[in-house]
């Protein structure tokens, strides 16, 4: 059973939250890879580190984004002198999309970045060509695969993040409520109508998602 006369404001929520997110995770995650594909000392603890959020569980991630951002803490309470307010508002919830996000689209861009033939790279240099223009004109077309797949996996997992989202940003109706937080509080509630609904919605998406990236794949094969 399902309810046709849900709140969607839990879905535009999530799509926002995911879409600023995933413009922010792309560029953090593109120029964090390439700075650790050329790093010749030291590379193992900084990739270490860029993964970590990856396989962190989503409570500790969060209680990591509490301690950091949290309004007792010193940057918390710089921000706010400036009157930004990062828990329980839709910047927190955009932040930890960011947090939980960003290992995918490092991890898929590095990947890609090192499967680049490096006698092109050298060519180039050879050439004259500054290490600026072999990133835009040549990493970055030959690494697109690779990149595209970041940006929709970080996207995914934006759009379904739940346990670093709740913690930091909260469960506020209209506000920080996002379709995995909805779920959540559904079932807490025994709405099982509620529940079922955006459970479809998320499992829509997802396939969709899904069908997508994998039509992309085989059509670059």
């Amino acid at each position: 059973m399902i309810d046709t006369n849900i709140d969607f404001r839990p879905f535009f929520i999530s799509l926002q939250v995911a879409s600023i997110s995933v413009v922010l995770t792309f560029v953090l995650g593109l120029f964090a890879a390439n700075y650790v594909y050329k790093l010749n000392f030291g590379k193992g603890i900084i990739d270490t580190l860029f993964t970590l959020p990856m396989i962190l569980p989503p409570t500790v991630s969060g209680a990591y984004l509490l301690m950091f951002f949290g309004r007792n803490t010193g940057i918390g309470k710089l921000l706010e002198n400036f009157g930004i307010q990062i828990v329980f508002t839709r910047i927190g919830a955009v932040i930890a999309a960011i947090f939980v996000g960003f290992p995918l689209m490092y991890r898929a861009t590095r990947g890609a970045f090192e499967q680049i033939d490096e006698n092109i790279i050298n060519a180039a240099k050879t050439l004259g060509i500054s290490n600026t223009k072999i990133f835009w004109t040549i990493k970055i077309p030959m690494a697109k695969g690779g990149i595209i797949a970041g940006v929709v996996l970080a996207f995914s997992r934006a759009l379904g993040e739940f346990g670093a989202t709740i913690m930091l940003a909260g469960n506020i109706p209209g506000r920080t409520q996002t379709m995995s937080i909805a779920v959540f509080s559904a079932i807490n509630a025994g709405n099982r109508a509620v529940a079922n609904t955006w459970t479809i919605i998320l499992t829509a998406i997802s396939f969709i998602i899904l069908i997508v990236m994998n039509r992309f794949s085989y059509k670059k094969r």
